[in-house]
């Protein structure tokens, strides 16, 4: 088994064309699809770090063939695919919560044809899923510095462009009447309801924004509106006047405005509405929080944490139970 990025990339196009060389209006061309995905997600996870893919254990079993260390004794064992999905949404801003979704979907069918009797791909048809793969693979070659092209081939990467454009527009165009119809209604209040919707909005945006929501402006209204997001990228830690500091990059996927009840979901919609950068969010902690810090008078709240470590680590109980009064003399 190798978790190598070349390995796993030169994998993941064999498996596309045979996914390519199927009919399409037939199942296998769904199944072949969808584990070439997974191959590629991979491929994206390994080049980060192979050590990645290894599945965790408290003797680092499997860490350590990640890193050419392991023994021959024991047999590798990878994180499963929902949790390498998680990672590519985690480290890879290109890779939207809609993609992880999407990817997940397909996956989904796939176990259903491998392990059940179910015609899974039969239900699912190509028009369903489609566009979702092909953006989901488009964002998967970036973070490997390749393209659709150097994965599909150019014959099919022209045709998985066409369809992402096409769907774009379709969005874009969604977008903008919904836009306009929120518009329509707002323009049609009266100027004090106008001004009381202000001032309400206003009010509620910075209330909102206690509460990890993002303040922008309504494209149909003008009004205070707010985002919400998925973090991702490595956090950034502070200190300032005693408070612990947190920041973290997020990537709006959700937009709502209280005034004209316009309502747009998923990044690209949020994008085509000019509503798709990204922001920071900042949270301040109290430094026993933070670091979950506990007063040792406090045996009922130790009491719990020791109960937790023990139902999640068996072994350590006769650690436990004869351990010495004083561990520091």
């Amino acid at each position: 088994m190798s978790w190598e990025r070349d390995p796993l990339w030169a994998k993941a196009k064999l498996f596309f064309q045979h996914a390519f060389d199927q009919p399409r209006d037939t199942p296998n061309f769904g199944l072949w699809c969808a584990l070439g995905l997974e191959l590629l997600a991979r491929a994206a996870i390994a080049s980060v770090s192979p050590t990645l893919l290894a599945e965790p254990d408290r003797d680092q079993k499997h860490l350590l063939h990640a890193l050419n260390r392991g023994s021959e004794r024991v047999p590798r064992k990878s994180i499963g695919t929902a949790q390498v999905l998680t990672l590519c949404q985690q480290l890879f801003v290109d890779f939207t919560p809609e993609d992880q979704k999407a990817a997940n979907a397909l996956i989904s069918r796939r176990n259903d044809e491998l392990h059940s009797g179910a015609a899974a791909f039969e239900e699912y048809t190509t028009n369903q899923w489609i566009s979702g793969f092909y953006r989901c693979c488009r964002a998967l070659c970036l973070p490997l510095d390749e393209s659709l092209e150097s994965l599909f081939g150019a014959d099919e990467a022209t045709v998985a462009i066409e369809v992402l454009d096409q769907t774009r527009k379709e969005v874009i165009q969604r977008v903008k009447n919904a836009i306009a119809a929120h518009r329509s209604v707002y323009e049609g209040y009266s100027t004090d309801e106008k001004m009381q919707a202000a001032k309400a909005s206003d009010e509620l945006a910075k209330k909102l924004a206690y509460q990890r929501h993002h303040r922008v402006v309504c494209p149909a209204c003008e009004n205070s509106a707010t985002v919400q997001g998925t973090t991702f990228g490595r956090e950034s830690v502070t200190q300032n006047e005693g408070k612990i500091v947190v920041k973290q990059a997020v990537v709006p996927n959700a937009f709502t405005c209280s005034v004209c009840r316009l309502k747009l979901n998923g990044y690209a919609e949020l994008k085509a509405a000019d509503l798709g950068d990204q922001y920071t969010r900042t949270t301040t902690y109290e430094p026993d929080v933070y670091y979950n810090l506990i007063d040792p008078a406090n045996t009922d709240a130790i009491n719990e944490l020791v109960a937790d470590a023990l139902s999640n680590n068996p072994d350590m109980i006769d650690d436990y139970l004869f351990m010495d009064e004083y561990d520091n003399e």
